[in-house]
């Protein structure tokens, strides 16, 4: 996708924030999906109820938009099958490495003004604008 969408953007943009906000008023958590999936498998028994809400909102979401609007979802990815695993795992590892992911970092923690994840955020976004630069232009 390439449009300039600045409403849907603009909705998606403060959903998150106040998903993310509510998170810290409401569980005193920051909303970093890496940690709060990676954490489900040893999480106390008390903290799996809503993490595992959590990841259901995130997979109900995603099935909710596949259903209503099917059309999005037919995007062709420019790369192939094994590329898309091996990208995604160096994000598994970059998160692990990095302590957390895009949603803890560059939503939660630069909104809590965090050095940490301004650093992080920095990084993440400096190699992805190079990735995309690498694989458009010189691939």
């Amino acid at each position: 996708m390439t449009e300039f969408t600045p409403i849907a953007s603009s909705i998606g943009g403060l959903l998150i924030g106040l998903s993310a906000a509510m998170m810290l008023v409401l569980k005193g958590r920051i909303a970093g999906i890496s940690g709060i999936i990676g954490g489900l498998p040893t999480a106390p028994a008390e903290e799996r109820p809503w993490r595992v809400a959590f990841m259901g909102g995130l997979l109900g979401g995603g099935l909710l938009m596949f259903i209503l609007m099917p059309a999005q979802f037919g995007v062709q990815s420019p790369v192939g099958t094994v590329a898309l695993v091996v990208a995604g795992l160096f994000v598994g590892v970059g998160t692990r490495i990095g302590s957390g992911c895009t949603s803890g970092h560059g939503v939660c923690g630069l909104s809590r003004l965090s050095p940490r994840s301004m650093v992080a955020t920095a990084l993440f976004m400096s190699f992805a604008a190079m990735t995309v630069y690498i694989t458009r232009h010189v691939l």
